[in-house]
């Protein structure tokens, strides 16, 4: 248990991590359908699935290629499960470390196909440390399982 004078940094520091990786996994996905706006616009990364596709292509260099679309679609299908899951906050010890699972394995795949810089310069070591920190956490303030928690216990 967090000293009285950090509970509250503790508290923020959780339910900040679990919407910064909520909503990280959230916006990856609206780039690859286009929702940031087309490929070529400031802070667009994709902008369209069929990039996204190629991009994981080019990540996952060593599998054959009729396995590429369905991982592009598993990623995409866990992302964004793993984002509203992280947003509200339900399951929330079980979706942070199977996040720093996924998180994990794109920065090796990125590091194996790219090099170290680009997992450092985008910050997915960062992301899937925070994740399985998130993890581990005692406590999920502002969430579903608190409010199942105080249902349980009566509170």
């Amino acid at each position: 248990m967090a000293a009285p004078r950090w509970t509250g940094l503790a508290t923020f520091g959780s339910v900040f991590l679990r919407l910064a990786l909520g909503i990280s996994f959230l916006s990856a996905v609206a780039d690859r359908f286009g929702l940031w706006g087309v490929y070529g616009q400031p802070n667009v990364g994709w902008g369209n699935y069929a990039r996204f596709v190629d991009y994981t292509a080019t990540l996952n260099w060593f599998l054959p290629a009729a396995t590429i679309p369905a991982l592009a679609m598993i990623a995409t299908a866990a992302e964004t499960l793993f984002g509203l899951l992280l947003v509200v906050g339900w399951n929330t010890r079980i979706v942070a470390l199977l996040s720093g699972a996924l998180l994990t394995t794109f920065a090796l795949t990125m590091t194996v196909a790219l090099g170290v810089k680009a997992p450092l310069n985008f910050s997915v070591f960062s992301a899937a440390g925070g994740a399985l920190l998130l993890g581990v956490c005692a406590d999920f303030p502002f969430s579903v399982d608190e409010l199942l928690r105080r249902n349980r216990q009566g509170i």
